[in-house]
């Protein structure tokens, strides 16, 4: 179903299924393995807690996300927002995480990406480097497994000759594909070559309501930033009811660059090289109750 999907956007398409590699190793670095095990997905808060007005307290904990997704000590991966009371202001948070277990203490693998005061450039920074907590802010989209190895989907697309970003191309594919039903899936990729646009948002929140699409373009700053990306997507082909956000990739590097993931810049250079797993739950936390479909993307 994917290879055939990716097909219709990509030049060149493989999908097939493999033994997930040692996610510990470079250029990965995870705390865990793998991304098998008990695989499930979690929406926590949403954008509405964000925008118009951000809602700062707001703030969750990856230990306690692990508990309530019933996979206590679970490996996380995923998008989502700090905690502006941790760090004092706004950022992009790449969340992995092996939470917390009776046996271990929880391992933070997470980057940060901000505004660089300096520059106004991109800082990218392991979370574990200043703070010692798992918390964040507003939002989340996360990926959840035992961070074993096993058998995963590894999909490889080079050549993008489409409109879609691979991510949606991904998501469009499934829910074309199997239509009423919901499937959902997780884990990494990374852009291998050429460059990708790339958001991150400003340390303050924003003081006047964001209430359109544009607002939220004006408010956010973006950057292209260079291959190779280590990203982690949380897919799910369309939403049973829940209010959730369909798509959310945030993505690291070893070079300093990070942030949310729209698309690749170098459709023709583009290499994407990525390790999913479906997941067998959805979880949904602190769903906003009032909400709004502005910036979703």
């Amino acid at each position: 179903v994917l290879q055939k999907g990716l097909k219709e956007n990509f030049a060149d398409a493989q999908v097939s299924v493999v033994d997930c590699p040692d996610l510990t190793k470079e250029p990965f670095n995870f705390p865990a393995k793998g991304i098998c095990g008990k695989p499930r997905i979690a929406d926590v808060g949403g954008v509405p807690y964000l925008i118009p007005i951000a809602q700062k307290e707001k703030v969750y904990d990856l230990n306690k996300v692990a508990k309530d997704i019933e996979l206590p000590g679970a490996f996380i991966l995923g998008a989502g927002a700090v905690s502006s009371k941790v760090l004092g202001i706004n950022a992009e948070l790449i969340p992995i995480v092996q939470t917390k277990s009776e046996k271990k203490p929880a391992v933070n693998g997470s980057y940060v990406a901000q505004i660089n005061p300096a520059d106004k450039g991109c800082l990218l920074e392991k979370y574990s480097s200043k703070y010692t907590d798992c918390e964040f802010g507003l939002l989340a989209n996360l990926y959840a497994s035992e961070g074993q190895p096993g058998k995963v989907i590894e999909v490889k697309a080079n050549g993008r000759t489409g409109e879609l970003n691979f991510v949606s191309c991904l998501r469009q594919t499934l829910e074309k594909h199997y239509g009423e039903k919901p499937v959902g899936m997780g884990g990494t990729f990374i852009i291998q070559k050429g460059k990708a646009k790339i958001h991150i948002m400003p340390p303050e929140f924003s003081a006047c309501p964001l209430n359109t699409d544009e607002d939220v373009n004006n408010w956010l700053k973006f950057f292209e930033m260079k291959a190779p990306l280590i990203c982690q997507p949380v897919i799910v082909s369309r939403d049973p009811g829940f209010d959730l956000r369909v798509e959310h990739t945030h993505c690291f590097s070893h070079h300093g660059e990070g942030g949310h993931y729209h698309q690749d810049t170098s459709p023709d250079s583009v290499q994407y090289l990525g390790y999913f797993q479906p997941a067998e739950l959805l979880f949904r936390i602190d769903r906003p109750q009032e909400t709004h479909l502005v910036g979703r993307d």
